[in-house]
């Protein structure tokens, strides 16, 4: 297959992009603080990218190839949260709050409501058993 000047426009953009975003981008060098809790950046990284061109014969000679073309990319990236470890426990400490769906919102709920059910369930026993006194 014929090597086309798109693929090197093409080439050259993706390389270009590798060098922005690795695996570092999103998850940071750590950060140690004086007192032993280390703090991991965790970022949010987005690409775009586009690229055409067009290979027009020439009717006249010395006019060129008569190639035409362009690329382009796009990178965004967020920073959404730390990693916080202190040794004994790791949390995560979003900077916005997460997007969550209903579904995200019932899971969170599902220890609390079981807390809840086994206290509510305590006390029943609990009345139960001064009753019988």
């Amino acid at each position: 297959m014929e090597k086309r000047p798109i693929s090197d426009l093409m080439e050259t953009t993706m390389h270009k992009m590798r060098e922005l975003v690795d695996a570092n981008t999103i998850i940071g060098e750590p950060i140690t603080t004086a007192d032993g809790i280390t703090l991991i950046p965790v970022s949010k990284v987005s690409l775009g990218f586009a690229g055409g061109g067009s290979d027009l014969s020439q009717k006249q000679e010395g006019k060129g190839s008569g190639f035409g073309g362009g690329t382009g990319a796009g990178v965004n990236i967020s920073p959404i949260a730390f990693v916080v470890a202190n040794g004994k426990e790791v949390d995560i400490m979003y900077i916005t709050p997460p997007e969550m769906t209903t579904l995200d919102r019932v899971v969170e709920k599902v220890p609390e409501v079981i807390d809840k059910v086994t206290d509510f369930l305590s006390n029943m026993d609990t009345d139960k058993e001064k009753d019988a006194e």
